[in-house]
């Protein structure tokens, strides 16, 4: 199906207990390591930072847009994730969205638990999130999360837990 690259920004998709709390302190290639790759899909890492989003600046959002822009430069790429905080995450794939002129998708998606969790939702996510890039054109800038797929523009956490 093709080649995406997937973006590692941190958030609870890569967060793990360290004896004092979570910290999104897990890399992309751990983070890929808990997700079934779909059929055909060839998975590249960019660890770009692991920030909590929270604590997530301007300056890391526009470090992310520059990524996604270089990472669109080649030509082989198919398709674009983004693993994200969901504290930031929304403001984040408004931004790329804004700037975003290419027909090949970016997909932002997270997770409301941590790695590890036994009911996690991270590796489903991702997968969703995989997939969607992989088989879409057109569409701008997305999220996938909770077994849905939304636009950018508009989209909003509203829900902390669930």
């Amino acid at each position: 199906m093709g080649r995406i690259v997937v973006i590692s920004t941190g958030g609870t998709i890569a967060s793990r207990w360290t004896g004092s709390g979570f910290a999104a302190e897990a890399g992309g290639r751990e983070v890929m390591a808990t997700a079934p790759l779909p059929e055909g899909i060839t998975v590249e890492v960019v660890d770009l930072f692991s920030v909590n989003s929270p604590r997530l600046t301007t300056a890391h959002q526009l470090t992310l847009l520059r990524t996604v822009h270089e990472v669109l430069a080649d030509p082989d790429v198919d398709g674009i994730v983004v693993t994200h905080g969901t504290d930031t995450l929304e403001e984040s794939a408004f931004l790329v969205d804004l700037h975003h002129h290419d027909p090949r998708s970016v997909v932002f998606t997270g997770s409301q638990l941590p790695m590890g969790s036994t009911e996690g939702d991270g590796p489903g996510n991702l997968y969703d999130a995989l997939l969607t890039a992989a088989t879409t054109r057109g569409l701008g800038v997305l999220v996938a999360f909770a077994g849905r797929v939304h636009a950018a523009r508009g989209t909003m956490k509203t829900q902390a837990v669930a």
